[in-house]
């Protein structure tokens, strides 16, 4: 069988995952913190029709005969690099200006993940979460409340590992010093410091008071290529990727926190349709060797006649 069929074949099938990450790239250009994807090539294994030999006292050497045998999927790769700054105006919006992550953590099976995507809510309890009802992982002082006057930037300790971290949290209403508050405002700092404006409704005349409820930790990566997108604009630890190294913000390269703002799709158009083109192109041109190898077969065949 004539090897150029197999090479054509082998083309037409890596050309089309090329052109599966193209539209998923495309189809993601609306995704907040969406990452896009590029296809890596190489050459599969060569036949050797004859080796190289050395040079000799009368001739030359000469380079060996090889034959390829078509391509391969050798990578598909993340690009990390951030998209840009959409505001939104929400406070619940969050953005990250450097290579840090969110932590969101699925309370029922314990896994932690991984994400961008800073489109966060408060549900009834007063608890941070994504979209999937994830709690945002940082530090939480609401059992504690510190009164924002007397908060220093060694008022809280940062745990080091995902698992030390805790839920977020803007609780309705919370107790201090024996005084009963109900939430009425909160904002976060590019520190990534929580802070809660409450009504004090055990003395209704006392002037509103502000409460540091906790902080944004932030998880950076050795390798954030390495990560392995879950879905839901998730990602998780792979062993390529290293163990997150979790720390405040503005930390390891981590950047700081916006509220606000979101971070829209890195994906760039143009040159998603410009790959589009060349994918297509390279497809249709296997398509025709396919072909043409057929018309050769068919002539093999037709010497009998």
């Amino acid at each position: 069988m004539l090897r150029s069929l197999f090479s054509g074949v082998s083309g037409m099938k890596n050309l089309q995952t090329d052109l599966d990450i193209v539209a998923n790239n495309i189809a993601n250009v609306n995704t907040t913190g969406f990452k896009s994807s590029r296809v890596h090539f190489a050459d599969t294994f060569s036949q050797t029709v004859a080796s190289a030999s050395a040079p000799t006292r009368g001739n030359g050497g000469t380079n060996a005969k090889q034959v390829g045998l078509g391509d391969q999927v050798a990578s598909i790769d993340t690009n990390m690099t951030s998209g840009s700054t959409q505001s939104t105006g929400i406070a619940t919006d969050f953005y990250i200006t450097g290579s840090g992550f969110f932590m969101a953590k699925d309370a029922s099976s314990g896994q932690t993940y991984f994400t961008r995507d800073g489109a966060f809510q408060r549900d009834s309890a007063g608890n941070l979460v994504n979209s999937n009802g994830y709690l945002i992982q940082g530090v939480n002082t609401v059992a504690n409340p510190i009164l924002y006057a007397n908060y220093n930037e060694n008022s809280l300790t940062t745990p080091t590992t995902v698992n030390a971290t805790q839920g977020i949290t803007i609780p309705p209403t919370l107790t201090y010093q024996g005084q009963n508050y109900s939430f009425n405002s909160f904002s976060v700092d590019s520190n990534g410091v929580v802070t809660g404006e409450y009504k004090n409704t055990t003395n209704t005349d006392a002037d509103a008071q502000k409460f540091v409820l906790g902080k944004f930790l932030l998880a950076t990566f050795n390798n954030a290529a390495g990560l392995e997108k879950q879905g839901n604009n998730l990602y998780s630890a792979s062993n390529n990727s290293g163990t997150p190294i979790v720390g405040d913000v503005g930390q390891n390269g981590a950047g700081t926190v916006q509220s606000g703002a979101l971070e829209m799709s890195n994906v760039d158009l143009s040159t998603e349709f410009t790959n589009m083109i060349i994918a297509n192109r390279a497809y249709q041109a296997n398509a025709r060797i396919i072909t043409t190898s057929d018309d050769i077969l068919q002539e093999l065949v037709n010497l009998k006649k």
